[in-house]
């Protein structure tokens, strides 16, 4: 068996992770959001010189079975609301104010679409009808529309849409210079709920062109290295495909995914019966749930909690990481996120000419981040840049010294995080939290008591475990299709295993070496909801439609967990002090690096653990012990 390389690409950084067998290789570049195709073939350059000593790119994928790759792109493109500018042409019942009134929708539909929406009237004879349809993609074009979504509302949809897609053709023929992209609700989605179908089409239109134009020249580059097998985009419903069978909404929320994968799979090998995780990386903060060994999952998933027709893991992305930017307007309170300084600029830490303030320079301060042994020492801080960034966005409008106004950015980034994690679980006494990502661990102990969890959970990749939990994927895809009734079974059966065999004939499997899933789905008269493909079809209520699905699982290698706690006990190894500002007063803690301790070690706080890629402030009052697989369990004492 060949390696298994696993990318997850986020804001501020990608995270590379290569699997081969129980060997793990692990690293990390920035993230080159001009070209993210480059920090890609960096990121896989880096880690061939960390497998063979030195750059041969050629030779890591000529070994390699399966490229897995999960992105927070387009997540991070939302929250910033940053991306196409869209317009929207409806018909038929759906209107501005059906799709703005949608729960939670109404400032979302503003900031993606604003004015650029306009109505046709269908009724009018085919000559009329030509040249109002012509007018309104000229007049979304004219107030900027990059992309239009079209979308009718009504059971007529497919032939509407399609009415319209003929004119438009003729119209506007896809071949000439200056053509706006059209993109039609039906051939995203077929659902009846009209609202949401639409919502679905135009968060799709939003990331789709960003996602297209890196993932072909990430695989166009890839093949000039002689790579043997497809790139893979591994999606949100943790599964993953080529980039040809992928649809761009389903990368949202990818990489988190990536890491609930992984924080199931640790959830079931250490039995914790209720898992919350926090990814937090240079963006966003994804918080996910993992209950009764499974992921929290809507069939009907939420993207910035508006009803789309996909099922998606529950991930709630905040805008609040280790990048994001840190400041005080009015002279009292401190504002975190949700925009962020991602890699480029960066922290004024970086030195690469960013000047905001944010978490990373506050801890770089106070002297937890040491800029020595940052980011494996290939990337050096300065100091003095991350005082004048606090001092000029937050001291100074605070009227405070530099050292307290990093303590009251501390408490504002903590107090987001423990709130964002309430809003989104109730937490119990069996509650364990899992931190990770590189800004997860930092001050991971203030987070747990603001969110009255006593159990910290830090993995020992965690600086890169969103990567290293795509390896817990396999390749999967769904075929769909309405279901008039039992009479129509066998031959939508059939249809649909015809579908599946080509479909996985192009990821290069045949059928028969997959498992295949049967699903009824029922939907309809307030009723959505699916099931196993039961041997009778159950009676279907007025208004009630069925459709038919297979789900088509080709497995391929998972890693294997090791490492247990509680085994033994030993005495952590000091690798010196670190002088650390604690609310506005020097402390020298002792400094224990993770390489250097042995299963069992055990030691208690207040103190400061670190590897290459992350640190963790372990405060008073709370112990951490260090396992045979590199994990790392804090818990309160007396609390445990």
């Amino acid at each position: 068996m060949g390696k298994l390389i696993n990318i997850d690409n986020g804001g501020t950084l990608t995270d590379i992770c290569v699997l081969d067998g129980s060997t793990v290789w692990r690293t990390k570049t920035l993230t080159t959001p001009f070209d993210l195709s480059r920090c890609f073939i960096d990121g896989l350059t880096k880690a061939s010189k960390a497998i063979y000593g030195h750059e041969d790119l050629v030779a890591l994928l000529a070994s390699t079975d399966h490229i897995r790759y999960s992105t927070t792109q387009g997540t991070n493109a939302l929250v910033e609301r940053k991306g196409q500018r869209l317009g929207l042409l409806l018909t038929g019942s759906l209107s501005r104010e059906s799709l703005r009134h949608a729960e939670n929708a109404a400032g979302l539909f503003d900031a993606l679409v604003g004015d650029r929406c306009v109505t046709l009237d269908l009724s009018q004879d085919a000559e009329a009808l030509e040249m109002a349809a012509v007018r309104a993609i000229n007049t979304l074009a004219s107030s900027g529309a990059h992309r239009v979504v079209v979308a009718h509302g009504g059971a007529e949809r497919l032939a509407q849409e399609t009415r319209l897609k003929r004119i438009f053709l003729r119209k506007f023929p896809q071949h000439l210079l200056g053509a706006v992209p059209l993109l039609y609700s039906h051939e995203v989605v077929q659902d009846e709920d009209d609202v949401r179908r639409t919502w679905t089409a135009l968060f799709n239109a939003f990331l789709h062109p960003a996602m297209e134009r890196f993932l072909y020249n990430a695989e166009h580059k890839l093949r000039l290295a002689k790579t043997r097998n497809p790139l893979l985009i591994f999606r949100n419903d943790g599964h993953s495909a080529r980039v040809a069978k992928t649809i761009a909404l389903k990368t949202y929320s990818s990489g988190p995914r990536g890491g609930m994968e992984g924080s199931r799979a640790l959830a079931q090998h250490y039995g914790f019966e209720h898992l919350v995780s926090i990814d937090i990386g240079g963006t966003t903060t994804d918080i996910g749930e993992v209950a009764s060994g499974g992921v929290r999952e809507e069939r009907r998933g939420r993207v910035e909690n508006v009803e789309v027709s996909f099922p998606l893991c529950n991930v709630v992305s905040v805008g609040v990481g280790g990048s994001s930017i840190i400041q005080c307007r009015d002279g009292r309170n401190i504002e975190v996120g949700p925009q962020s300084v991602g890699s480029a600029p960066g922290p004024a830490a970086f030195g690469l000419g960013g000047t905001q303030a944010t978490i990373t320079d506050a801890f770089v301060l106070t002297g937890l981040l040491d800029p020595a042994t940052f980011f494996g020492g290939d990337l050096r801080l300065d100091v003095e840049r991350a005082r004048a960034a606090i001092a000029q966005n937050v001291a100074q409008p605070l009227g405070v010294s530099e050292e307290l106004a990093a303590a009251r950015m501390e408490a504002a980034w903590v107090d987001k995080v423990a709130q964002s994690i309430h809003a989104f679980t109730k937490v119990t006494p069996q509650t364990t939290l899992a931190a990770f990502g590189g800004a997860g661990p930092f001050v991971v102990c203030r987070i747990a008591e603001a969110a009255g969890i006593d159990r910290v959970l830090i993995p020992g990749l965690a600086a890169v475990f969103s990567a290293f939990g795509l390896g817990f994927s396999d390749i999967e895809h769904r075929y769909e299709a309405p279901l008039a009734g039992a009479d129509d079974l066998p031959a939508t059966l059939d249809e649909l295993t015809r579908r599946a065999r080509r479909g996985m004939h192009a990821e290069g499997f045949a059928l028969e070496d997959c498992v295949v899933e049967r699903r009824l789905a029922i939907s309809g008269a307030g009723r959505d909801e699916e099931l196993p493909l039961p041997e009778t079809l159950p009676p279907i209520a007025s208004g009630e439609r069925l459709s038919l699905a297979l789900n088509v699982r080709k497995p391929i290698a998972q890693p294997a967990l090791q490492g247990r706690f509680g085994s033994a006990s030993h005495a952590a190894v000091e690798a010196g002090r670190r002088r650390v500002v604690l609310a506005d007063k020097s402390q020298e803690l002792p400094l224990y690096r993770l390489e250097d301790q042995r299963a069992g070690t055990r030691a208690a706080g207040p103190a400061v653990l670190e590897e290459a890629f992350f640190t963790c402030r372990l405060d008073a009052g709370w112990q951490f012990e260090f396992n045979d697989a590199g994990d790392v369990l804090l818990s309160r004492s007396g609390r445990a």
